[in-house]
């Protein structure tokens, strides 16, 4: 049965090494059956500033890319997000996107009563690419993948992505041509198994 993939690039920089992988996740996934939309942020039109937060009354209007983008992952089965980790996050595109995007009634609902609310976007898994200029060990050691867990338990798991998969690229300064391709590589046969 053929899945239905999200590729977002939130790298801003479509000449970027996220962009590679997600080619290469796009590549694996079509070989086996997977039928596959992308979503460039960079190329979306909107305003990545939540004004007004999730306050009733007159809510923000969402620009037609972001209400395409809504569409986008609604049908998808499965979500593939790569971004560079850019001061500890994702690109302020990136997270205003999330911002904009995961909305009270899209997302996730609240109901009287109830301490947490309803996951809207329950029955889809995820898997996160990540570029870093930190050394791997570095980042799981001494930060301990702290992004992880927000993006993880806070973020994407909050409105019911289940489960939510990562892998980390880097430290990408350093990296070689050699690392980049079996990089690539690891990541085509990611796409394959739709994971």
């Amino acid at each position: 049965m053929a899945r239905n993939i999200v590729l977002i690039l939130g790298h801003p920089s479509e000449n970027s090494f996220c962009n590679a992988l997600l080619e290469a996740y796009q590549t694996g996934a079509e070989q086996a059956g997977a039928v596959c939309q992308t979503i460039t942020i960079s190329k979306l039109n909107f305003d990545v500033n939540l004004a007004d937060g999730y306050r009733t009354g007159e809510a923000q209007q969402l620009e037609e890319d972001l209400i395409r983008s809504q569409h986008l992952l609604q049908w998808a089965d499965h979500v593939v997000l790569a971004y560079p980790n850019w001061w500890g996050f994702m690109p302020a595109i990136t997270k205003g996107f999330i911002d904009r995007l995961f909305l009270p009634g899209f997302a996730f609902k609240h109901h009287s009563g109830k301490l947490f609310p309803e996951k809207l976007l329950r029955g889809k898994s995820m898997r996160l690419l990540v570029t870093m200029d930190t050394p791997k060990w570095w980042f799981y050691l001494i930060y301990r993948a702290s992004q992880y867990q927000i993006l993880k338990d806070i973020v994407f798991g909050y409105v019911g992505f289940d489960p939510i998969r990562f892998s980390t690229f880097g430290f990408m300064r350093k990296s070689t041509d050699h690392q980049r391709t079996a990089w690539l590589s690891q990541v085509e046969k990611l796409g394959q198994q739709f994971k």
